[in-house]
């Protein structure tokens, strides 16, 4: 049986942040996770873990400046020294929260000549973060991200991310695999999934066309849920965007039944 994480940066968005982890234990969940909790202070966020009997599952590093157009900081060779301190946040917010899984964001690169140098840094500072976030027992993911969403963003393959986590070569860097941006990227997710389970620590699911909740667009969540169900080990993030009301976004899980 799949286990789900509810995406508070996606799903309850009709109610302020902080109210969507009591509308995330009203529909029955008991794990969350969001993007960027940095806007509200630790104690504000564990407050409502405690009070709703919720653990956090996933969070992501501090992405820059989102407003003017950051999509995360470790492949900038320009703010090292910005990303360093990222990652000191998101450990900070992981040990306060009781979190044990990071997302780090890569960013965007635009000009094809930068590529070569943003992918030095690039591995540098995810072996600088794997470092830092291994010595606190959390683990430090990736996630290949398609460019029609997010123009321009630098990790947007699956086989690249593979290599890089191959080439810096911690135990706790890996895979987040998001099955909506797999399809979006090179189609047939399932197949992906199959190839590259034994790198992946968490996993998330929206349909495609809309980035809604499965059983909304053509792909076949009754074959994905069902090859989870048999294989992955972790709780599955529900990073979708509510075709209509968040609480009539989980009728899949209860007719489905994984």
């Amino acid at each position: 049986m799949n286990r789900y994480s509810v995406n508070l940066s996606t799903v309850f968005t009709e109610v302020p942040f902080l109210e969507r982890f009591r509308k995330a234990a009203e529909a029955g969940f008991s794990s969350v996770e969001c993007q960027f909790p940095y806007a509200y202070t630790i104690e504000e966020i564990r407050k409502e873990l405690d009070q709703n009997r919720l653990s956090m599952e996933l969070l992501n590093l501090p992405p820059g400046n989102w407003e003017k157009g950051d999509r995360g900081l470790a492949a900038d060779p320009n703010r090292i020294e910005e990303f360093k301190r990222s990652v000191t946040e998101g450990i900070r917010y992981a040990n306060g929260l009781g979190v044990k899984k990071i997302h780090c964001m890569a960013g965007v690169v635009s000009a094809s000549s930068e590529k070569e140098k943003a992918a030095q840094v690039y591995k540098k500072n995810l072996y600088y973060a794997g470092l830092g976030m291994g010595k606190a027992g959390i683990s430090l993911l990736i996630e290949p991200i398609n460019t029609n969403d997010m123009p321009g963003y630098f990790l947007n393959d699956i086989g690249q991310a593979a290599e890089i986590i191959k080439v810096v070569n911690l135990q706790n860097v890996k895979l987040q695999f998001d099955f909506y941006h797999i399809e979006r990227i090179h189609g047939n997710p399932l197949s992906f999934y199959q190839k590259y389970t034994d790198l992946t620590a968490h996993v998330q699911i929206a349909d495609h066309p809309g980035r809604h909740e499965p059983g909304t667009g053509r792909m076949n969540y009754q074959d994905i849920l069902r090859h989870l169900a048999a294989t992955n080990k972790s709780m599955i993030g529900l990073e979708y965007n509510p075709k209509f009301r968040s609480e009539d976004s989980f009728e899949w899980l209860k007719s489905w039944g994984h």
